[in-house]
């Protein structure tokens, strides 16, 4: 007797059609990121919002989506059986997870993360975000989780550390060499690694409580909300705070909460599980390990930024060391556990 076909999809998608067009979109909205991030902050191309104006945008646009999901999955798990039985959100709500979860994943992966990486584009170019954003993740999570996790560290992957780090001395490291000769370049390379740490830290605190995707993405939505958006207000609005957002033109603001508040927080973290499911963890981060490079030449190419011999040098440093490392794992199974997808997720 023959066994039944597999339900067809809605959309008449097969799982590898649905995989590949989840890895187009990740990997899209992850290039598209550092570009408009860069081309938003850069003061020479006369932007009208501040970086802690595009974290508030950022915010809006994600928790317009985010909040009411949350809403609704804190109000499901207090349905029931014991009605007396305390609901498991937190901030009234808000967050489907514990206050003492979404505080802790939220100050990194919400929060500090978003005005770290904002500001830093004020100071550096593409080129040095796309090194030193998602191509340093692999090293600062590695080693987060040997110091919290006590996860050990193969050599395979310890020697694509290796070349993680070389790329990012010739990047970071050459703007350190001119700290003192008037440019800022170096203020924003320290502020992507920070927020690259920030993001790892996050990572390395989503396995460790083995959190879902989606409430990690919800949970650290509302916290940087809560915390920030009434907050920020309140400046603008008393003149405490040299935020242009209650001044800039709607089009960008809307514009802003649609990419990088609903694409890059959304629809890219959905995107990356998507891959995971088809893919698994290995291929995705092989996958992904093109948008140093990617978002490179996007920025050469869109906004005339140059491409020096030690930005290119870095790139396939970093590039190399991400693709290396994560083949070395795939030989290796039982070196390094998968992270959930809630950690793998950027940005």
């Amino acid at each position: 007797m023959n066994s039944p076909a597999p339900a067809a999809s809605p959309f008449g998608l097969s799982p590898s059609a649905k995989g590949r067009i989840a890895a187009v979109v990740t990997v899209s909205i992850w290039t598209a990121f550092i570009v408009i991030a860069r081309a938003t902050a850069d003061p020479s191309r006369g932007g009208t919002l501040l970086p802690l104006d595009v974290v508030y945008a950022r915010l809006w646009g994600a928790a317009l989506v985010l909040l009411p999901w949350g809403w609704w999955m804190t109000r499901a798990a207090r349905q029931p059986a014991d009605p007396l039985a305390p609901g498991r959100g937190s901030l009234g709500g808000l967050s489907p997870l514990p206050w003492a979860i979404t505080w802790r994943i939220g100050l990194f992966g919400g929060l500090l993360y978003a005005t770290l990486a904002y500001s830093g584009f004020v100071f550096a170019p593409a080129a040095h975000a796309s090194v030193l954003l998602p191509g340093s993740l692999p090293l600062w999570t590695t080693l987060l989780a040997l110091l919290i996790l006590g996860e050990r560290i193969r050599w395979g992957r310890a020697l694509g550390l290796c070349l993680i780090v070389c790329g990012d001395a010739l990047v970071g490291g050459a703007s350190l060499l001119h700290a003192f000769d008037g440019s800022g370049v170096w203020r924003g390379d320290v502020l992507f690694i920070l927020a690259a740490m920030c993001w790892s830290m996050y990572s390395v605190l989503v396995r460790r409580f083995a959190l879902d995707a989606v409430q990690a993405t919800i949970g650290i939505t509302a916290f940087a909300f809560v915390m920030y958006v009434p907050a920020y207000t309140v400046g603008c609005l008393m003149g405490w705070l040299p935020g242009q957002v209650l001044q800039a033109p709607w089009r960008e603001i809307l514009f802003q909460m649609g990419f990088q508040g609903v694409g890059s927080v959304v629809v890219s973290g959905i995107g990356f599980t998507k891959m995971i499911q088809y893919y698994g963890p290995v291929r995705s981060t092989m996958i992904t390990a093109v948008v140093p490079g990617l978002s490179a030449l996007c920025a050469a190419l869109f906004l005339g930024e140059p491409l020096p011999w030690n930005v290119l040098a870095g790139l396939a440093l970093v590039s190399g060391g991400i693709v290396f490392g994560v083949r070395k794992v795939a030989q290796a199974p039982a070196a390094v556990a998968p992270l959930p997808d809630a950690a793998l997720e950027k940005p």
